[in-house]
């Protein structure tokens, strides 16, 4: 698979793009602990490949987001080494985007780096809810040999964070009893597909701070096939981009990731559609910032 570097949207970058940025893109191609498909190291070069094919006009809000937002793509963040290696020099990069004041968006690879980049965000903030929409919980303390895994991510955020878990369809015995015994704000596919009655009790119990980390496989994979475990009985477009809104402009929202696209050699579809999510949180954010500059 080609991996071309592009900036976001084909923006031209120079020595300038980073000190006057408030969004900064982070792409992490890091992939060690995957367990069934392999090929989310090519994921953030996908989304950014797909990019610059985007229509940029919110046809919602009226809005187009490119003419307002700032926004830098770093050079990727190169990492081979063990997961829990990977997690200090991820958490190192975020937090310095987030002491230069800017917005950290990580795009990977697998999920294990969220746990750097929230550490990052949570450096510097603290006090703040973790966000996750995804099939899975992520709830294991260990899982082959390693407590870093991809499939431990939320339960080391968990120790650190208030944490909501949105869209979860695909749990193990040990995760279940961990969400009953904690009281985990757990919001289970089949019982948010098709309403968004739900927005609000998930809303009331986050923090004013709010991280986001959203697995590309909390979509159904009838039109997100390109992910590592592809889950049955996922959530829509638009009801995710119903929720992503209000969670946008009633929360402060500190960091953001979307991880574990694994993109296809003969399907560029999903690729698009991971890039278009990516275009729509900035335009959210950027969009609930040019109202409260017009307040002022």
């Amino acid at each position: 698979m080609e991996n071309k570097i592009k900036t976001f949207a084909g923006l031209e970058e120079d020595e300038k793009s980073y000190p006057s940025s408030e969004i900064v893109l982070l792409p992490v191609p890091y992939e060690k602990t995957t367990t069934y498909i392999k090929g989310t190291e090519h994921g953030p070069f996908a989304i950014l490949n797909a990019s610059p094919n985007l229509e940029f006009y919110d046809c919602d809000l009226d809005f187009v987001a490119l003419n307002h937002a700032k926004i830098a793509t770093l050079p990727p963040l190169l990492l081979k080494n063990d997961p829990e290696d990977m997690v200090k020099n991820v958490a190192e990069a975020v937090e310095n985007i987030v002491k230069d004041n800017k917005l950290p968006i990580v795009l990977g690879g697998e999920h294990s780096i969220t746990i750097g980049s929230f550490r990052g965000v949570n450096n510097h903030y603290k006090d703040i809810s973790v966000v996750q929409l995804d099939a899975h919980a992520d709830l294991r303390d260990a899982y082959e040999g390693s407590n870093y895994n991809h499939a431990c991510v939320m339960r080391r955020i968990a120790e650190d964070a208030h944490i909501c878990q949105i869209g979860i369809r695909a749990i193990d015995e040990e995760e279940a009893k961990i969400i009953k015994e904690n009281d985990y704000d757990v919001f289970f596919a089949k019982a948010i597909v098709n309403n968004n009655s739900w927005h609000e009790r998930a809303l009331s119990g986050l923090k004013d701070n709010v991280y986001l980390t959203f697995d590309i496989d909390v979509f159904d994979p009838s039109f997100m096939p390109s992910t590592g475990t592809p889950e049955p009985g996922g959530l829509g477009w638009y009801e995710v981009l119903s929720f992503l809104k209000k969670l946008v402009m009633k929360k402060n929202i500190v960091g953001m990731d979307i991880m574990e696209l694994c993109p296809m050699n003969n399907n560029k579809g999903p690729d698009f559609i991971a890039a278009k999510l990516l275009y729509q949180l900035i335009t959210y954010v950027t969009y609930k910032k040019t109202l409260h500059n017009n307040d002022i």
